[in-house]
């Protein structure tokens, strides 16, 4: 299927989004539940009709679009330099992860699981977000790259938020699925900035 650079800039902006938001929740301990919430929800929209569905319509994307729109037309000095690094590397762990039937296959199953949760307390409900953490944690995690996290000790620590930072971290793994299913790649986010600019006015 062709996909065009609209549908690609809306899943690197939603990899950005969870990025940002693991910035803000290592920074501050603190975090938008209604810019995580569509995140979340797209672990969960596995048979979608198109890429607006997986995040419920691309307003909801409209932090990830943001930060990529400063980030493609390098504006150095509002980029944040953490949330950039998140963002590449998850890109880096969902090609290791694509290369791992077997884990992709552990993931399923438990997000089957963790969906069930959701339906029974609710979407951000800490039963679901820990169980999405513990997923994370058991697979990506394990690779030797990992998302080196940095902020302030004092919310990093504290399990609620850390679970948190891994869930997200796991919906940015999404959204680099998703990128890559739209043609997304490396070559493109070193040699395709205006293309991908061009696809970020069109959401």
């Amino acid at each position: 299927m062709q996909y065009t650079s609209k549908e690609q800039a809306a899943a690197l902006s939603g990899i950005f989004q969870a990025a940002g938001l693991v910035e803000q929740m290592a920074k501050t301990g603190q975090v938008d539940n209604e810019q995580l919430e569509p995140l979340i929800q797209s672990l969960f929209i596995t048979n979608p009709n198109d890429v607006a569905d997986v995040y419920g319509g691309y307003h909801n994307l409209q932090p990830g679009r943001r930060t990529l729109k400063k980030v493609l037309e390098r504006q150095t000095d509002t980029i944040q330099g953490d949330t950039v690094r998140y963002a590449l590397t998850l890109i880096h762990l969902e090609r290791k992860l694509f290369r791992d039937k077997n884990m992709l296959a552990e993931i399923a199953q438990r997000l089957n699981r963790s969906k069930e949760q959701s339906a029974h307390f609710g979407l951000m409900h800490e039963t679901v977000i820990s169980s999405l953490a513990s997923i994370y944690l058991d697979t990506v995690s394990t690779f030797k790259t990992r998302v080196q996290v940095t902020g302030d000790l004092r919310n990093l620590q504290i399990p609620v938020n850390a679970n948190k930072i891994r869930a997200i971290l796991f919906t940015g793994i999404r959204s680099a699925i998703l990128w890559r299913q739209t043609g997304g790649s490396r070559f493109q986010l070193l040699l395709g900035r205006n293309k991908l600019l061009n696809g970020l006015s069109q959401i």
